[in-house]
């Protein structure tokens, strides 16, 4: 699947990415979703599926943030307040310590609710708003949205799914 460089391209690729997601979430067994089994966001960690799922969780939720200020007219906080783009690592150890104590299950209907809010947020805008001008440095909206939401699905579903292969054998 190429870049999405349209509205409708952005919305397939996020349904199809976060389905196919969703599909292999559906596959992890209850009694390893807190083990720390895959290659974590951090040089030389690990991390669980319940921490991947926290951190798909987080950058939803930061795009949401992000178009929210530029809409309230505040200042933008990139990639978060506080922390820079060669930080990211700090902001995933967020990510997971915000979501450390939830269940699998509230965790994965909150990623399903930050999904929907996106694409909401996504169906409000025009091709042009979206893919007509730079919205961040050279990146229009569109792109940014990609490079947080389907991108994203697409690399954890396949940390997961090479990790539920070693559980097969």
């Amino acid at each position: 699947m190429g870049v999405p460089a349209s509205k409708t391209e952005l919305l397939s690729a996020m349904a199809k990415t976060f389905d196919a997601l969703s599909t292999t979430l559906d596959s992890v067994p209850p009694d390893a979703v807190r083990s720390q089994v895959i290659e974590g966001h951090v040089k030389d960690t690990m991390i669980s599926p319940a921490d991947q799922v926290a951190y798909l969780i987080g950058w939803n939720r930061q795009v949401l943030t992000w178009l929210r200020r530029r809409s309230d007219g505040l200042p933008d906080q990139f990639p978060a307040a506080g922390v820079k783009w060669n930080e990211l690592g700090i902001l995933a150890q967020r990510f997971y310590a915000e979501h450390r104590d939830e269940s699998w299950t509230s965790l994965r209907a909150q990623l399903v609710d930050a999904k929907n809010d996106i694409v909401a947020a996504v169906e409000a805008n025009t091709d042009d708003d979206l893919y007509g001008a730079p919205w961040y440095g050279k990146w229009p909206l569109g792109r940014m949205i990609s490079l947080n939401t389907s991108s994203p699905y697409t690399n954890a579903r396949k940390r997961l799914r090479s990790w539920l292969k070693t559980r097969s054998g």
